[in-house]
């Protein structure tokens, strides 16, 4: 195991930015989930706490348990032991103050429009009415760039076009946490990255609080402002890092590589057996 859990990486000053009120906090949760031979640990003892406006990542190797943490978090799954709690309060199930984006491009009803897509949660969950909900979904897809395509159907949509359509129904519903599970992993590189960027400039825009599960390091370090890594199956917490100091305009900075191979490393190296 890492000596030292927590380690930061200062900005060019030498600081580390100060953070908000704590509004996740994840404590000493285990996960498991069942197949028909076996019990499968996902987690042992994760815990880590979340505060407003962070960008959080969970950052690890396929099969780590950090889309079980997601699933958790939003009350998908409780854990085994442990505890999960968002502004104090239990989480007991899900919720619309935490909203999920997944990877799959499929979850747009094909039926309805666009717009109709975003506005659809906002008259059930939230219980707005036509007026205010079409309001607020066109204010959302205005955001992401798709006031033009009100009128469209999913099918006609490109893959990104999609993503973007998803990220504004999650944000049209103000959730306290917008949970976000390998959203870019599917797109091909150049709209992989404009998503990024398009969520990046979102955040600046809203500084809405985002928990964002990937597994690439690279992505981790743009995306987030603070990541958690989480060790080979099952997921350990190995470190928490800070990264805000880092854009799409890192890449070919030798920090920035060296950040990344030190992750690499931190990722990879030899764990404790399961207890």
């Amino acid at each position: 195991m890492v000596a030292n859990p927590s380690i930061l990486f200062p900005d060019a000053a030498g600081e580390v930015p100060a953070v908000s009120e704590r509004l996740l906090a994840v404590n000493n949760v285990n996960l498991e989930y069942h197949t028909r031979e076996r019990i499968v640990r996902a987690t042992h003892n994760v815990s880590f706490d979340v505060y407003g406006g962070d960008r959080f990542v969970l950052l690890g190797p396929s099969g780590c348990g950090k889309s079980t943490l997601l699933k958790a978090v939003a009350g998908f799954i409780a854990p085994r032991s442990g505890s999960i709690s968002l502004d104090g309060e239990p989480v007991r199930g899900p919720g619309a103050d935490r909203i999920v984006v997944f990877q799959e491009f499929d979850q747009l009803p094909p039926w309805k429009t666009v717009l109709q897509n975003v506005m659809f949660p906002l008259r059930t969950a939230k219980k707005l009415g036509r007026a205010e909900a079409k309001e607020r979904a066109l204010h959302y897809l205005e955001k992401v760039g798709l006031a033009a395509f009100v009128d469209a159907y999913p099918h006609t949509l490109s893959g990104g076009m999609k993503q973007r359509v998803a990220i504004a129904r999650a944000l049209a519903m103000e959730p306290r946490v917008l949970l976000m599970d390998e959203p870019f992993a599917a797109l091909d590189a150049l709209t992989r990255r404009k998503m990024q960027e398009e969520l990046l400039r979102l955040w600046e825009e809203t500084r809405f609080t985002l928990l964002f599960v990937t597994h690439s390091i690279e992505e981790a370090l743009v995306v987030g402002n603070r990541i958690l890594l989480l060790s080979p199956h099952p997921g350990r917490v190995r470190a928490e890092l800070n990264s805000h100091q880092y854009s799409h305009d890192s890449f070919g900075r030798i920090d920035f590589q060296r950040s990344v191979a030190h992750i690499h490393r931190l990722l990879f190296e030899e764990t404790e057996p399961a207890q």
